[in-house]
């Protein structure tokens, strides 16, 4: 049965003094994470907030397993790549 899987990422952009300081930070996190993996990546929430920001993750696969290792992947690349930025990551199933 197909798995659909979200993972939200929270995340704390200290180093944020603009809107435009953290849409480029966003976007270049969206455009590693659908690269690398195949997802679909979205800004959420806190558009208008310097400083914060909610990004989730889908990824449609056969069976939940295979959805878990993609969005298991997904979460150690964001923390690698955002370390300390990376506040919350929660993942949630549609089905």
């Amino acid at each position: 049965m197909p798995s659909i899987g979200v993972i939200t990422l929270e995340l704390r952009l200290d180093g944020s003094h603009s809107l435009k300081d953290k849409r480029h930070f966003v976007k270049s996190l969206k455009d590693r994470l659908r690269s690398k993996f195949n997802v679909s990546v979205a800004e959420i929430d806190y558009q208008e907030l310097w400083q914060r920001g909610l990004v989730a993750v889908v990824t449609v696969s056969p069976d939940q397993p295979h959805a878990e290792r993609i969005l298991q992947s997904v979460e150690r690349e964001a923390a690698l790549l955002l370390g300390p930025l990376l506040v919350d990551a929660t993942t949630e199933w549609l089905s």
